[in-house]
């Protein structure tokens, strides 16, 4: 059994697709508009170029994505994606990326059970967790 997240991005996946690739190093591994659906009922008017499916990997981790119905603005809430990085440097770089646009939620700071810790949502609204993985305590 494998639990992957899957975000819908409401008309600006592409969008985040391009950031993520920039920011992370993202490797799109999937990509299909709606467009390209082999079920022509699986494409609304003016919905031709928008992402249906796609599916992308950082350092492993897949995630995937889509535009959804584009109907609102969206709304990712109730959760946050953590990614853990070797080093407060890399930390620092991958944390200022993802908040160009975005919203610092708590600062990079050294923490009980981190050497450098911190939450930024990016400028899609997706709140991501940014951690050095801190020394494990002894049994």
């Amino acid at each position: 059994m494998q639990i992957q997240p899957y975000l819908f991005f409401e008309g600006r996946c592409q969008e985040a697709l391009d950031f993520y690739q920039k920011t992370l190093g993202a490797e799109v591994v999937f990509n299909m508009t709606f467009g390209q659906s082999p079920d022509p009922t699986m494409c609304a008017p003016g919905m031709e170029d928008k992402v249906m499916h796609a599916e992308f990997k950082v350092d492993g981790t897949n995630i995937m994505v889509s535009d959804g119905r584009c109907q609102d603005a969206a709304k990712f809430q109730g959760f946050s994606l953590s990614i853990s990085v070797p080093t407060p440097e890399k930390a620092k770089e991958i944390f200022e990326a993802l908040g160009e646009g975005g919203e610092v939620q708590m600062p990079l700071m050294e923490t009980f059970y981190s050497p450098c810790f911190g939450m930024v949502a990016d400028k899609f609204g997706v709140s991501w967790m940014v951690i050095v993985p801190g020394e494990k305590p002894e049994a």
